[in-house]
């Protein structure tokens, strides 16, 4: 691929030109699996190229969590040297998270199209560049997407998100969980505890947290139960709809899943 302004010829597509500081793609879509990543960079409507990094989850705990970092770091390394306004990210929620807390760029979390198939070489990259048509549904979706307005991204700490006249938590070190895992969503303003009905008759046992259906202004509840007890918790996000509030809603309820608060 060679820059769009002076010609030069780029190393990897999409990539800033440092000749003419031009840049070459305004968007790269990321599509996450434990063991890879596929980057799809954009220019306005065109898919302008494609990379591919690698890498080989590790079993031992210590090793997963630098394999992790390393994978993340790597994968960011790449989005830099696009220098894009936006980053659009899928797929497994570990590798994604990570990335986004390496990254400064608006980054927005969007729907799954599927899982990825295919492997690569451990720890290997692969590029590919021109404009074409063959992308999968989560690049798709972003295409056709890409006019609506972004979420706000909240950088508040998940800590100074909870307030509210009700503090108490029902479920104890699980109902705290819950709360932390929902304030970490980067399109949570606010958690709004609410008050506790231990009047119900659910047998249930254990702590079970879900996110409820968005409201006309794109705001959510989060469901707690904890055998008899129920408390619904106002979550204030920056969705400026039910649509994108229910993209929230989605996102948070997979996050739930993850921290086994919900049944999968």
């Amino acid at each position: 691929m060679h820059c769009r302004r002076c010609g030069t010829p780029l190393e990897k597509p999409g990539d800033y030109c440092l000749t003419c500081h031009t840049e070459n793609s305004d968007a790269v879509v990321v599509e996450f699996t434990p063991d890879r990543a596929e980057l799809t960079m954009l220019d306005e409507d065109a898919v302008v190229g494609h990379t591919t990094v690698t890498t080989r989850p590790e079993d031992d705990d210590e090793l997963s969590g630098v394999q992790l970092r390393n994978f993340a770091g790597r994968v960011a390394d790449e989005i830099r040297r696009k220098r894009p306004e936006t980053v659009y990210a899928a797929g497994a929620r570990d590798p994604l998270r990570e990335t986004r807390a390496q990254l400064h760029h608006e980054f927005y979390r969007v729907p799954d199209g599927g899982d990825a198939g295919g492997s690569g070489t451990a720890g290997g990259d692969h590029d590919g560049s021109g404009q074409s048509d063959d992308y999968g549904p989560v690049v798709a979706w972003v295409l056709d997407r890409r006019g609506d307005r972004a979420l706000e991204v909240v950088e508040t700490p998940p800590r100074e998100k909870i307030g509210g006249s009700h503090s108490t938590l029902i479920g104890g070190r699980a109902g705290r969980l819950a709360i932390r895992t929902v304030a970490d969503h980067p399109h949570v303003k606010k958690i709004v505890p609410g008050p506790i009905d231990a009047g119900g008759t659910g047998s249930r046992t254990g702590l079970r947290a879900k996110a409820t259906r968005a409201g006309t202004n794109g705001n959510v509840r989060l469901l707690l139960r904890d055998g008899s007890s129920v408390q619904e918790n106002r979550i204030v996000t920056t969705a400026m709809d039910r649509e994108t509030g229910e993209r929230v809603r989605a996102d948070l309820n997979e996050a739930l899943r993850e921290a086994e608060l919900q049944e999968r």
